[in-house]
């Protein structure tokens, strides 16, 4: 495989954190999860800030997946109902970028990447697993995760160019020959000084 571009998902291909719009559009159709409120707000800010403990968040994932849904049945109605409402999000000037050799690594959740994979424009997407059956996080795919995914799957393969929105990505930034850091669908391209210094 040549020199491949490989993107971040949330705030990069699609305008916000699609995990935490699914988390309240599941506390929209279930109020006896309206006490998670709280701790979605907290863990979405410490994201932003690069403070996430990522073992902390993968139980509290699991937690609020054994609560807010039911069944492997019940989660793919969920998805398929949040997309129906949520693919407008997409940014189609960003995706009109992605080849079908590029790569998306997400943090997100396989169920929920899956649901809208065929708008993507690539097959190859890295995302966390969640076990159906257990409704449970098997792999977080987040911060050193993403890389050690990527070099599982892809080996030594070049990452010629990498688009994210966040410095938690900083371990893909340090594979890639050029960053371009996104902003509301708007590029900017990470220098040499500041590749020097991940």
């Amino acid at each position: 495989m040549d020199k491949i571009k490989v993107f971040d998902f949330d705030n990069t291909l699609y305008h916000g954190e699609s995990s935490i719009d699914l988390a309240f559009y599941l506390i929209r159709r279930n109020k006896r999860i309206l006490l998670y409120v709280p701790s979605i707000l907290i863990n979405l800010a410490k994201y932003k800030m690069c403070l996430v403990d990522r073992e902390k968040a993968e139980q509290e994932i699991n937690d609020f997946l054994k609560v807010a849904v039911k069944d492997k049945y019940e989660a793919a109605e969920i998805v398929e109902s949040f997309w129906a409402e949520n693919s407008y999000r997409l940014d189609e000037n960003m995706i009109k970028r992605v080849r079908k050799d590029d790569v998306i690594i997400t943090a997100g959740p396989d169920m929920l990447i899956d649901g809208i994979k065929d708008k993507l424009g690539t097959d190859n997407i890295i995302s966390s697993i969640i076990d159906p059956d257990k409704r449970e996080m098997v792999y977080f795919n987040f911060g050193e995760n993403k890389a050690k995914r990527y070099k599982e799957v892809y080996g030594d393969t070049p990452i010629e160019s990498f688009y994210t929105d966040s410095f938690n990505d900083k371990p893909l930034m340090k594979l890639a020959n050029k960053v371009y850091i996104v902003e509301k669908g708007r590029l900017k391209r990470m220098t040499e000084k500041g590749m020097a210094k991940l």
